[in-house]
């Protein structure tokens, strides 16, 4: 029988390698007391040696040295030096075999080390499998049996039979896990689930493959289709509680199963696989649906909104030519009726009634048109609202807040198509434009008018679906209050007073500073004249020379073909290892093919235009590799390993710590269609597109991106990045542009230990917000906005704490709950908590930023860093004419991690050879100063062949 292999030699090697580095050899390889003593007692230098490299192997990383294994020298020479003997004194250790046996059973009897076998392997083979319910992937559950097997002191076995157990483990799991799904359906269940496969949609499309063909829509056409789909899956009538108790990575695997099997595959299955399979897609697609026909919904409302503005500019465009005629009538008879004023004449005289008549009537109307309310124009949408809303209250599951009772009340008289109603509006509130243009009987406004607040209401999370997976009840997934005292991320004390004593102490001296240095005429770039603030732009820092030092080290850079750098990156990282078949778990085995699919992802290519391009792979052959192994989660995890070893690199450090970070958004127009798709942002012209906002380090590493609608402001999507990635933890100082500022931002990165720094582009503008504005510097005054109100916050503490901790945990994602807070229609109460922690944490910012130049440069030198991004991504992205042409989300997001990923490969590549050519270049004699090396970057590509066909060895590397 083969060998059941499940991890690639790399991935064994840093399980079972010995450690190399300081810090390891230090936490694993130092010695006590009670280990020298016994290391003494042996009497040749080489079995000391012998006696205790075999301790410590057992130790960490818990194995047996096997015969003639190669001992790293830094090993040697770390425990040479605690023992007292040099390092090649191991030389001639064990030449008796019986010397080797002797030492593992005197280990065994000193400390307590046991063999894999017996009653303790069976316990072990128990725990791996209650392990495998929740391990992520191979290697995952590998390193939690070798962690286990250290603490219990058992030795391990061969890698063979550890890549066995687990595979079987990982099998016997999956097993375990279908048979719960399966038993929980009835006969009759499995009875409609077996349909799904029968029942044909057209002669090549089964009922199951046509339920899973759904994406956000733009119109009612659109919104009906989700609607079939989501109706059909109702009537089969699952369980809610189908899928109680299992663990969520395990759910979204076996609903990416069930999107990429057919119904043959599907039927060729276990009938426990393939009943998980379906029951899992069937309650997974409902809640996807449910949100899908809720952003549907938002993107009708946009372009319902859009199309009665357009419409309201029109009028005002064509009354130009009146409104210029009535006021040249409107001069020539002022001017008679001076002249007539001037003679001593009659005014009568002068004054043509019929014509001032016609005049001030025609000045009414253009009066009117010129103040034309695009909501008197939204009643031209009402047809496609009908044709799709009513269905749409029915058949989503809606709940609502007290506070949205009635606009739900008014949503269920439409559902159930209620005629003579009162047309209630409760939902509305007292300043509303709506009521203007609500009048009685005119029951279309009225039912647009609810449409438009369902919007608002969903965007808030005041209105909530109870399944969902975006528009859910989000108190639900907030952490309890208990478990805010374990939090290790909170920056801020549990108890209000104690924070607010902090705040204020923290304020009062800013302001001490502020006012103090506007006195002195000491803010540096700036200035408190009469009141008002006034900014200089910050002059630039390069140091002479540094232009120079960056063309003579791109002029040494050696040319390279993009697949070249690729290969090199990969067998000096192996970003590759991260992408396994999600069905097996394996690691791709072949590279090649995997590298040509991310190379089509990144250069936005696409496999057909790939394949023709590529001399290894035709076009079948790349889809099933992305069909079976490109998943978001899996592109993610490979940035994240080239990021880290950038980061180690080291000609990084010369760029910074790792610990200051910059975001930004970056537009990418996609084809016309995305116009009728709510994906207009006039900042970018009248061209349709997405957005992909990126973090990235002071390293240059892009160590997050992300997917956004161009329409959205950028600012929830900041902690996105910084909690959800191993790197962005490690942040201290965030800088972002105008887009990235919010109190809100600003309120939630203090409680989470970041310092936010944005660059406000009309910081002027913005006012501060004291506990006692009355006791405030007298040349501050000016700068005054109002008062910190204390008592909301007081009220709200802990459920600002939970927010915090929920985004940490990972319970809620940062910029949803974010998105919601900043939609609330209403002076939500903890909207407004949070926004006055984030008014103080604001004001001192701007005193801080007004008072520290160095600040200043750093922020400016982050931000660059990151648009200096935008320029290597808008090089790389060479297909399609730079257009993001895939429709459906989930191709958008791999396209853009792609990019992301590749761009990645590239700065680590650049990294590592300026890196050699500054070795070079020292060895000759020719020293570069570390103040001009860090304004060196790694973005260049004009060495990089990008274009053209990309050629691949003829030989398939071996997987490492």
């Amino acid at each position: 029988m083969p060998r059941r292999t499940i991890l690639t030699r790399r991935q064994q090697a840093r399980l079972l390698g010995l450690p190399t580095d300081a810090a390891s050899l230090h936490e694993h390889y130092t010695l006590d007391d009670f280990d020298l003593e016994q290391i003494k007692q042996r009497r040749r230098p080489h079995n000391k040696m012998g006696f205790a490299l075999q301790l410590c192997a057992l130790r960490y990383p818990g194995r047996l040295l096997a015969p003639g294994e190669t001992i790293p020298i830094e090993v040697s020479r770390f425990l040479g030096d605690q023992i007292g003997i040099a390092a090649g004194d191991l030389a001639g250790y064990a030449a008796r075999e019986e010397t080797r046996h002797n030492h593992l059973a005197q280990l065994r009897d000193l400390y307590g080390f046991k063999s894999f076998t017996g009653r303790g392997a069976a316990e072990l083979r128990q725990w791996l499998l209650d392990q495998a319910l929740h391990a992520r992937s191979n290697l995952d559950l590998a390193e939690r049996f070798i962690a286990r097997c250290r603490g219990t002191l058992t030795i391990l076995p061969g890698i063979s039979t550890i890549e066995r157990l687990c595979a079987e483990m990982l099998v016997a799991a999956e097993r375990q896990i279908d048979a719960v799904i399966a038993d929980r359906l009835d006969n009759r269940l499995r009875q409609r689930l077996d349909v799904l496969l029968d029942d044909m949609v057209t002669d090549q499309l089964t009922r199951f493959v046509w339920l899973r063909q759904f994406d956000v829509g733009n119109n009612s056409r659109a919104a009906n289709q989700l609607l079939d789909r989501l109706e059909r899956l109702q009537k089969l009538e699952l369980p809610a509680d189908l899928l109680a108790d299992i663990p969520l990575h395990k759910i979204k695997r076996l609903r990416r199963h069930g999107e990429r099997y057919f119904a043959d595959a599907l039927r060729d299955l276990s009938d426990d696989r393939r009943y998980a399979i379906m029951g899992v897609c069937v309650l997974e697609w409902q809640a996807a649906i449910s949100d899908a026909l809720v952003e549907t919904h938002d993107r009708i409302v946009g372009r319902t909104w859009r199309e009665a503005k357009r419409l309201a500019d029109a009028r005002i465009d064509d009354a130009q030519a009146s409104i210029r005629d009535t006021l040249l009538s409107f001069k020539d008879m002022g001017t008679s009726l001076l002249a007539a004023h001037g003679d001593n004449q009659p005014l009568e005289a002068a004054i043509q009634w019929p014509e001032l008549e016609s005049l001030v009537a025609v000045a009414g109307k253009l009066t009117g048109t010129m103040a034309a309310d695009p909501l008197a124009h939204v009643t031209g949408g009402w047809g496609r609202f009908r044709r799709y809303a009513p269905r749409m209250l029915r058949v989503l599951k809606i709940e609502a807040a007290p506070v949205c009772a009635t606009l739900l009340k008014a949503a269920h008289l439409i559902r159930d198509k209620t005629t003579g109603h009162d047309q209630p509006k409760g939902f509305l509130r007292k300043t509303s434009k709506w009521h203007r243009h609500l009048k009685t009987g005119d029951i279309r406004m009225w039912e647009v008018a609810v449409f438009f607040h369902l919007r608002d209401a969903f965007r808030s999370g005041d209105i909530w679906l109870v399944h969902s997976e975006r528009f859910g009840d989000q108190s639900k997934a907030l952490v309890p209050a208990s478990a805010l005292p374990n939090s290790t991320k909170l920056a801020v004390p549990l108890n209000i007073d104690e924070w607010l004593s902090q705040k204020k102490q923290e304020m009062a001296s800013a302001l001490k500073t502020l006012s103090r240095a506007a006195n002195k005429g000491l803010l540096p770039h700036a200035s408190i004249e009469a009141g008002a603030l006034k900014i200089d732009r910050l002059p630039p820092n390069v140091p002479d020379g540094a232009d120079q030092l960056v063309l003579d080290l791109y002029a040494q850079m050696p040319e390279a073909r993009i697949t070249d750098i690729m290969l090199a990156v990969d067998a000096e990282v192996g970003f590759t290892d991260a992408f396994t078949n999600f069905r097996t778990g394996a690691v791709c085995s072949d590279k090649l093919g995997l590298m040509n699919v991310l190379l089509a992802e990144g250069l936005n290519l696409g496999l057909r235009k790939m394949a023709e391009a590529s001399n290894s792979h035709g076009y079948w052959q790349l889809q099933r590799i992305s069909q079976w192994h490109i998943v978001s989660d899996a592109i993610n995890q490979a940035l994240a390993m080239v990021i880290e070893a950038q980061r180690d690199l080291p000609m990084a450090r010369l760029w910074g710590l790792g610990e200051t970070a910059s975001s930004d958004g970056q537009f990418f127009p996609t084809t016309r269609h995305g116009e009728a798709m709510n994906l207009i942002n006039a900042k970018y012209g009248n061209d349709p597109g997405i957005k992909a906002y990126t973090h990235v380090s002071d390293q240059f590493g892009p160590f997050a991106s992300q997917k956004i609608p161009v329409t959205v402001n950028e600012a929830p999507f900041i902690l996105d990045g910084l909690l959800t990635t191993a790197a962005g933890r490690k942040i201290k100082e965030q800088y972002a542009d105008t887009g990235g500022f919010t109190d809100h931002t600003f309120a939630l990165t203090s409680l989470l230990g970041y310092q936010f720094v944005p660059r406000i582009r009309d910081l002027p503008s913005k006012r501060l917000f004291l506990f006692d504005p009355a006791a405030a510097p007298k040349n501050l005054r000016g700068l005054i906005g109002g008062k910190v109100r204390e008592n909301p916050i007081r009220d709200h503490w802990e459920d600002i704490l939970r927010i915090a901790v929920s985004m940490d945990t990972g319970a809620i994602q940062p910029s949803q709950i974010m998105r919601k807070l900043a939609s609330y229609p209403r002076q939500n109460a903890l909207a407004v908590a949070l926004r006055e922690v984030g008014r103080i944490e604001r004001t001192l910012f701007i005193a801080r930023w007004l008072t520290d130049t160095e600040l200043q440069r750093r922020t400016q030198i982050g931000l660059n860093k990151g648009e200096a991004h935008h320029a290597l991504k808008n090089a790389l992205r060479i297909g399609r004419q730079g257009e993001i042409r895939d429709r459906s989300s989930r191709a958008q997001n791999d396209r853009l991690a792609g990019l992301n990923l590749l761009a990645a490969v590239i700065i680590y590549w650049n990294t590592r050879q300026l890196g050699q050519i500054i070795v070079k270049r020292r060895n000759a004699g020719i020293y570069d100063p570390e103040n001009l090396l860090s304004h060196v970057s790694p973005l260049g590509w004009a060495h990089i062949l990008i274009t053209g066909e990309y050629r691949w060895p003829k030989i398939t590397p071996k997987i490492p």
